[in-house]
């Protein structure tokens, strides 16, 4: 699903112009001469556009500012600079819907790109008489429905199993936590899924412990030590059913649970596991963790009927 925010020009006259009832700073006014009305007239005086950038959803106005109707007079590193600051106000990755305990589906949050380079093209062929123009920004659900994930459970098209000490109680828990955190996560074809996002940032005040970690070839001990376990197990068991793996990264040295190579580190603010459900029918992420015999295993799982039309 896409949708587009508004971008409105107004045309304003320098003399007693104002913008939502407020005056235009007048050290923020860029001024234009000479420009052709629909009577082939020249305005010899000077005039101001404002661009006001409205969020697709809320319509909340973002920024506001006063470009140049002659390209040759806009600054296309500032152009590219703010269009850099509004995509870090815009952009946002997709966070994939759940099921809850009673198989009820709990929608995500929807991917959101703001096209730069598109918006600067456009700032630059910006016309006197233009009213209104659509920002570049494509926002894109999670594309899953409750109908679309009845018996996504029925068939296993992969699935990875790996074990730990459960007498290290820390590391017992967050793997724990981390596998509860990715369970039941429900991906429609092209959703994607970024481990830190769905698992979110580890701390004690969410429940996690202090295990030992590996940072720069060391093992030292850190919040959260062991999950990278629960990102491991997952990038197998996601391998194994033929996702696309979008991002992965190693371990700095080898570790004990998978084989050498097999191994997806995470950190918060740092390395992430991120794939894509690249099959035409959804899928879903199930984990199971024992915590006496000190195993966990991550499937995926799909509709039978849904496979068979590939």
């Amino acid at each position: 699903m896409k949708n587009y925010g508004s971008v409105i020009f107004l045309l304003l006259m320098v003399t007693g112009c104002s913008v939502s009832g407020g005056s235009v700073n007048q050290d923020d006014q860029l001024k234009v001469r000479n420009v052709p009305t629909h009577e082939s007239q020249v305005i010899d005086k000077e005039i101001e556009f404002t661009i006001k950038l409205t969020h697709p959803e809320s319509k909340e106005v973002i920024y506001s500012f006063l470009p140049s109707l002659n390209p040759d007079e806009n600054d296309d590193e500032e152009l590219k600079q703010l269009a850099k600051e509004l995509s870090l106000k815009f952009d946002q990755p997709m966070v994939p819907s759940k099921l809850d305990n009673n198989g009820k589906l709990i929608n995500g949050v929807s991917r959101v790109i703001l096209d730069e380079e598109k918006l600067v093209t456009m700032i630059n062929n910006v016309k006197a008489l233009d009213k209104e123009m659509d920002l570049p920004l494509e926002i894109t659900a999670p594309n899953v429905t409750e109908e679309a994930i009845k018996s996504i459970e029925e068939i296993v098209i992969g699935s990875y199993k790996t074990s730990f000490n459960p007498g290290v109680t820390g590391r017992t828990e967050n793997i724990s936590l981390s596998a509860n955190a990715i369970n039941q996560i429900v991906l429609g074809p092209g959703d994607r899924f970024y481990f830190n996002l769905v698992v979110g940032e580890r701390t004690t005040a969410r429940g996690y412990q202090k295990a030992m970690e590996i940072v720069d070839k060391e093992f030292v001990e850190g919040i959260g030590g062991g999950i990278c376990q629960t990102s491991s197990t997952l990038f197998n068991a996601v391998d194994n059913a033929g996702l696309d793996i979008i991002e992965l990264h190693s371990h700095s040295r080898s570790i004990g649970y998978v084989p050498k190579g097999r191994d997806a580190t995470v950190s918060w603010n740092g390395p992430d596991f991120k794939f894509m459900n690249n099959k035409d029918y959804p899928v879903m992420i199930k984990t199971f963790v024992n915590k006496s015999s000190g195993t966990i295993e991550v499937q995926v799982t799909a509709a039978k009927n849904s496979t068979k039309r590939v």
